[in-house]
């Protein structure tokens, strides 16, 4: 997989799960993607945006969930606060909840 095909498949601001690790089954927010095998995330409490997570890409899976304010902040290089991040996730869990 080349690197244009990563970032296709994953994007800033994307909800992704852990899959792997002392974190599995965690929601967390890609933050940065590193390379073709890396991203950081983030979760806003543990993990913040100051501190992320070094995770490979293939121990998270993506949620088809982007927030569209995170990643254009993101991707301009505007600083993202931890409670941003905290608070995508809840909606997330939210609306998953209603679903149901």
């Amino acid at each position: 997989m080349t690197m244009g095909e990563i970032m296709s498949n994953i994007s800033l601001g994307q909800l992704v799960v852990s899959t792997a690790g002392h974190d599995i089954n965690k929601k967390f927010v890609v933050v940065c993607i590193i390379n073709d095998q890396y991203v950081n995330i983030s979760d806003g409490y543990l993990r913040t945006v100051e501190k992320p997570k070094k995770k490979k890409i293939k121990h998270i899976q993506k949620l088809n969930y982007i927030s569209d304010e995170l990643n254009d902040k993101l991707e301009s290089g505007t600083k993202v606060t931890n409670s941003e991040i905290r608070s995508f996730i809840k909606s997330i869990n939210r609306y998953r909840e209603q679903e149901v």
